[in-house]
């Protein structure tokens, strides 16, 4: 019989794969993070296929495409789609979810959405659901749900919604330290409004950023990035904070070895990267994302660093999450399982060479791509976009990591275009979605 493992998600909203120190940006102190990608697996070609809360969430949660689980911004999650909560239940799981949600559905012509009552067959199944709809107001967090069979009222976080929110994870974690549980944490930054607590702003100044190579030296668009950016990195720092926080908590308890947390974001964000701002991008700041794990069996305190090329997507978290655990993956779920690389040094597994990247109901937000596309990313680091009918990006990130450089027409690239459109025709087929690629 397998050792069960208890397993953390802790989940950020709109962090992209680049905005921590141990991945080299020098703006932003990530101390606990570091120590996650160090003393566990970083998966430093992470995507999130389709860089979008509500369809990004929807995967998470089910292991379905978005084209099966979530196609737009807020659009609702059929609650007849058997949830990770499901699976963990079945399993003799206590299971909870706290934070943000947006997979009911509400439309913001509605009313705030922060006030808004997720029905409670709309949350997806957790013994315990205590969170919101959408909000975007981190001082201003309302919440609701309920624990286990009792309802819990809707109130008002008494301070910041990320430190809050750990007080409320840390808190079940004591309560349920003698059962095998799956916790889920769900903060909405570092997501805009770009606000952070005081003694995190103090140590970021806008004149002070350092503004990616991608980033058009256009005074509109340099000015509102370095802005932007100096908020987005203090709530970085304050999740990381946070994220301590809680790996404290498991050691304290003991728990530290039975228990793996998985850090990862829905999406990232552009800040002015290719003079576009917030997500919907096939660009990588719209795409990659941070997805690590910590925790779970002793070799993981070796400072052996486990950095695999695996191009690990959206689909494949809830199917990691039951291996880490020790629980049978269902032959029918599309993602693969990259539990391996937790528990072995050198796991000898079969997994895709690509990620399937996906924009179906564009969002219309912004300075954003308006216009619905397929593309591909490769372990060896090439990517290709379509929109209906014609090729509309090739990369190389190996040569080309800031995709200064388009070759979707460039003469010598023709043959790897060919290759690379016949690997994405193959997953359209594959995922049974249905998009017009070029011949």
């Amino acid at each position: 019989m397998k050792e069960k493992f208890n397993v953390i998600w802790f989940m950020v909203d709109q962090m992209r794969g680049d905005a921590m120190s141990n991945a080299g940006d020098p703006n932003v102190r990530t101390p606990n993070l570091d120590i996650v990608a160090c003393n566990g697996v970083n998966f430093k070609n992470a995507v999130s296929g389709f860089p979008l809360c509500c369809p990004a969430r929807g995967s998470f949660l089910t292991g379905e495409y978005p084209h099966k689980a979530v196609r737009g911004h807020e659009h609702p999650l059929d609650p007849k789609i058997l949830t990770i909560a499901d699976h963990f239940n079945d399993a003799g799981y206590y299971t909870s979810w706290l934070g943000k949600w947006h997979l009911a559905g509400w439309k913001e012509r509605d009313g705030r959405a922060a006030k808004s009552v997720v029905p409670k067959e709309m949350r997806g199944k957790f013994k315990t659901w205590i969170g919101y709809e959408n909000n975007n107001s981190q001082f201003d967090t309302w919440v609701h749900g309920h624990k286990e069979d009792k309802d819990v009222d809707m109130y008002r976080l008494p301070g910041f919604e990320t430190d809050c929110l750990t007080n409320m994870l840390l808190d079940e974690i004591d309560v349920h330290k003698e059962e095998n549980f799956f916790m889920s944490i769900s903060v909405q930054p570092p997501h805009d409004p770009y606000n952070a607590p005081a003694e995190f702003m103090r140590n970021h100044s806008p004149s002070d950023i350092k503004l990616k190579k991608n980033v058009p030296d256009i005074e509109s668009i340099t000015t509102k990035a370095r802005k932007e950016l100096a908020g987005y990195y203090a709530l970085i720092e304050n999740v990381d904070f946070n994220v301590g926080r809680v790996m404290n908590k498991l050691q304290e308890l003991n728990l530290d070895r039975k228990t793996y947390i998985v850090f990862f974001s829905d999406h990232g964000d552009q800040h002015g990267s290719h003079g576009h701002f917030r997500k919907m991008t096939p660009f990588q700041e719209s795409i990659h994302v941070p997805h690590m794990i910590w925790g779970g069996l002793d070799e993981r305190y070796n400072n052996h660093v486990i950095e695999p090329d695996s191009v690990t997507n959206h689909v494949d978290m809830l199917p990691t999450a039951l291996g880490l655990a020790g629980i049978e993956v269902p032959e029918y779920l599309c993602g693969h399982d990259y539990s391996s690389y937790a528990k072995k040094k050198n796991p000898n597994v079969s997994e895709p060479s690509e990620a399937y990247l996906q924009s179906i109901v564009p969002t219309m937000h912004g300075p954003s791509y308006d216009i619905p596309w397929r593309g591909i990313l490769t372990k060896d680091k090439w990517k290709y976009i379509a929109i209906e009918g014609q090729p509309l990006a090739l990369y190389d990130l190996n040569t080309d990591p800031d995709e200064l450089v388009n070759l979707a027409y460039h003469a010598h690239a023709s043959v790897k275009r060919g290759e690379l459109n016949l690997l994405l025709k193959n997953w359209v087929e594959k995922t049974q979605d249905s998009f017009l690629l070029p011949n």
